[in-house]
């Protein structure tokens, strides 16, 4: 399988668009999920988000656990949007500021390094006003085994 095929890429991503897409982060079937968008640009998977009010930890913060989430899902999505399902096997996460509620920020995942099938990737949410990196996260990802396969 290669990961340049269009028309496989091209059903991956429609799935990701699906009424049978009930993921937290970017689920469109989700009605409490964030609605979150991702795409592949070259090598780097990207998104955009705005947290709101319903996403508050505390003072008008966005709660590190929707942060998490955003940066578990762009990383997983850079492997998803290449034809495989995957699974997070362990993560570090740190946050450099608090990100207010309200402020713009882009997501960017990319894979650091593949070997099997563990996927070494990182992830990034940066602020549009002054692309400064609020939190980035480093996991390890399984990819999951075809159905059927040992």
């Amino acid at each position: 399988m290669s990961d340049s095929d269009p028309e496989r890429l091209s059903r991956r991503a429609a799935r990701l668009q699906s009424e049978g897409n009930h993921c937290f982060v970017c689920g469109p079937s989700n009605p409490i999920g964030l609605g979150v968008t991702f795409d592949l640009r070259e090598d780097v998977c990207v998104a955009q988000f705005t947290p709101g009010p319903e996403h508050m930890g505390y003072d008008n913060v966005t709660h590190g656990g929707i942060v998490f989430s955003l940066l578990d899902d762009v990383m997983a999505n850079w492997i998803w949007l290449r034809g495989e399902r995957c699974f997070t096997g362990r993560a570090e996460i740190r946050y450099r500021a608090e990100l207010p509620v309200g402020t713009p920020v882009r997501l960017e995942g990319r894979c650091l390094k593949r070997k099997g099938r563990l996927a070494q990737m990182e992830g990034k949410v940066i602020r549009q006003a002054d692309d400064y990196v609020v939190a980035e996260a480093t996991a390890a990802f399984m990819i999951a085994r075809e159905q059927g396969s040992q």
